[in-house]
């Protein structure tokens, strides 16, 4: 790359991607891993398992609350790297562990951890696409892919070893991946937005089809990434097998950064969203209705190349129809019904895979979540007078 400016843009993109790596795929995501074996040891039906996941969302949820005060406050690159640190303590006492109730604790406060890490990478990437050098979707897409080199991460150390040599494990990965991105997000514009930032032009009505859409997203997508790893072991596959999968899951992740930026530099409104979540939908139902290697690693790579380019797609609106002022508020909001849905979806989830028809019933009702997702997403038109900017 021979533009200074694009490979530096490009170098900070990558340094923030660790975020998403660490607040994502190893704080969150590597949980459906870890969750056959703790479920084994620890006696838990699938409430229970779901229910961490709820607790999870919940910490989640309380972070993005408190995020447009604190980044109208505190630096967003301070705010980041301690959500790195935070998110590596919380996933080393993870493994010391036994008893649900301070298993419960450390999730709900992994949650929270992760939302400061999350949201602050959100913005400053966001900040970061519109310096110039990268197309800005992209550099969001490179942001959110980087949950996919978490994912990968998580896929490789967790199987071979017992539940708490992993927790143990993930953090030691999370320790190191912010130690890089302190060194390699240094420059990135991080200052404070400002007190009257949250509030600033723009009323959450005007995007009420994207938030419900996005909503039905959270409540939709945490199903299968909760509860997926189970489901392919109650199938008969094997260990190896599994793992594989969750890679090229992961692959798909990371691949979704260049899949989608076209679509989601082009288009101002709902369209994006709403063809991701039918995507979603698709990939959800597939392991429902064959347990063939084909196509269940088709749903991988298919759910993997799609869900985090949802949550871009709710960043690039927000860039696209706001000033850059209002962007801590508006990525704020979107954050927060996402954390509401994956608050209810992996224990409803759970619930209806404790009665009959089991983990499949379970992903039916999940793929259905998503549909109507992409129904209510399609209705959501740009502002009629663009203030953000698209950007090149």
């Amino acid at each position: 790359m021979s533009d200074p400016r694009a490979r530096h843009t490009l170098q900070a993109a990558l340094a923030l991607a660790l975020g998403a790596a660490v607040s994502l795929g190893l704080a969150r995501f590597a949980y459906a891993l870890l969750l056959p074996p703790m479920r084994a040891d620890l006696g838990w039906s699938y409430f229970t398992a779901g229910a961490m996941n709820t607790v999870n969302a919940a910490g989640y949820l309380a972070g993005a609350l408190l995020a447009p005060r604190a980044l109208a406050r505190w630096d967003a690159r301070a705010l980041l790297l301690a959500g790195g640190w935070g998110s590596a303590l919380l996933l080393a006492a993870h493994g010391l562990v036994r008893g649900d109730p301070a298993l419960y604790a450390l999730r709900g406060l992994t949650g929270l951890a992760s939302a400061a890490a999350f949201v602050s990478g959100g913005l400053l990437a966001a900040r970061l696409g519109q310096g110039g050098g990268l197309r800005p979707a992209l550099v969001l897409g490179l942001y959110y892919g980087g949950t996919g080199a978490g994912i990968i991460a998580s896929a490789l150390i967790v199987p071979p070893l017992t539940w708490p040599a992993a927790w143990q494990a993930l953090a030691a990965l999370a320790l190191l991946a912010t130690l890089a991105m302190a060194a390699g997000t240094r420059g990135v514009d991080s200052a404070p937005a400002g007190a009257a930032a949250a509030a600033l032009g723009w009323r959450r009505r005007d995007f009420g089809f994207g938030l419900a859409g996005y909503g039905c997203f959270g409540l939709g997508y945490i199903g299968y990434m909760t509860f997926i790893v189970t489901l392919l072991r109650e199938q008969g596959l094997g260990s190896a097998v599994i793992s594989a999968f969750y890679m090229l899951l992961g692959a798909g992740v990371i691949a979704s950064s260049w899949l989608w930026a076209g679509l989601l530099q082009r288009q101002r409104g709902g369209v994006p969203m709403a063809l991701l979540n039918g995507l979603l939908a698709l990939a959800t139902l597939l392991p429902v209705l064959s347990t063939q290697p084909l196509v269940v690693a088709l749903s991988g790579a298919l759910f993997g190349a799609v869900f985090l380019s949802v949550v871009a797609a709710s960043t690039a609106l927000v860039r696209h129809n706001l000033p850059p002022a209002a962007w801590p508020g508006g990525i704020a909001a979107f954050t927060i019904v996402f954390a509401a849905g994956q608050i209810v979806g992996p224990g409803l989830v759970g619930r209806v895979a404790d009665g009959a028809g089991g983990l499949q019933r379970g992903f039916v009702l999940s793929a259905a979540l998503l549909a109507l997702g992409a129904l209510l997403a399609a209705r959501q038109k740009p502002l009629a007078q663009a203030t953000g900017s698209s950007g090149g």
